[in-house]
């Protein structure tokens, strides 16, 4: 990799990349290159160390057991905090999501530490799975449209006083906790339940991440068409009566 290269890593591509969450890096290395940027994208296997010079990180769903195996992974490597202390930029689904987190409840029905990179705790919910089409709003602060996005998971995470919701749901469950929240974000660190995958769904999201990668407040226009429509297909399917 060259340092002018915006380098995008997908974490563990074997272990985490359920409901097509590898799709999130082929979308952030698509917009990235329709603005004319040289990317380099590194797949990570979970056998191999995480880079810590890398731009995006990015990091998918999982099974119970394989989040684990994730979990116990990135706490040995180490690279990933690393990473973030040298300013990138984490975007991470659902079992990734939590295992960006301080706990959550593993396969074997223990308490497993995370990365303690966001300031969440995640637990098994009691109720009904969460699943079906989601609609909500993201955080004005970050200035972007509506969240869509597919839901699926038992989890339920609380979020701690330095972790902002990702959005606010319209409909669905989201964190499973009865507030209405969606994920969380820090500065540079966003957690998220939405599958889809949720970057083609919400390109703006895609964009929003290279903007901080890159240090800059604008992107130039690329064609937004396709995207276009299939937000306005799964918006309109999330609003539909159950």
């Amino acid at each position: 990799m060259s340092d002018n290269q915006l380098r995008v890593v997908w974490i563990y591509p074997d272990l985490l990349s359920t409901y097509g969450d590898q799709g999130n890096a082929l979308v952030v290395e698509r917009r990235a290159r329709q603005r004319g940027l040289d990317v380099a994208r590194l797949d990570v296997r979970s056998d191999q160390p995480i880079p810590t010079s890398g731009d995006i990180y990015l990091i998918g769903g999982g099974e119970d057991r394989p989040q684990r195996l994730a979990a116990e992974r990135l706490r040995r490597d180490g690279g990933l905090h690393r990473a973030v202390e040298n300013g990138a930029i984490v975007f991470s689904v659902c079992a990734g999501y939590q295992i960006l987190g301080h706990e959550f409840i593993n396969d074997l029905g223990q308490r497993e530490p995370g990365l303690g990179l966001l300031d969440v705790v995640s637990v098994r919910g009691e109720g009904a799975r969460c699943v079906g089409d989601v609609l909500g709003d993201i955080d004005p602060r970050l200035g972007l449209p509506p969240l869509t996005g597919f839901e699926n998971h038992q989890g339920v995470t609380h979020l701690g006083p330095t972790a902002r919701p990702f959005a606010q749901v319209r409909f669905g469950n989201g964190n499973g906790t009865g507030d209405g929240t969606e994920g969380a974000y820090n500065d540079t660190v966003f957690g998220t339940y939405m599958h889809g995958p949720v970057l083609a769904r919400n390109p703006q999201i895609a964009d929003l991440l290279l903007k901080l990668a890159l240090d800059v407040n604008a992107l130039p226009p690329t064609d937004d068409r396709w995207y276009e429509a299939l937000r306005n297909e799964r918006i309109a399917a999330a609003q539909q009566p159950a």
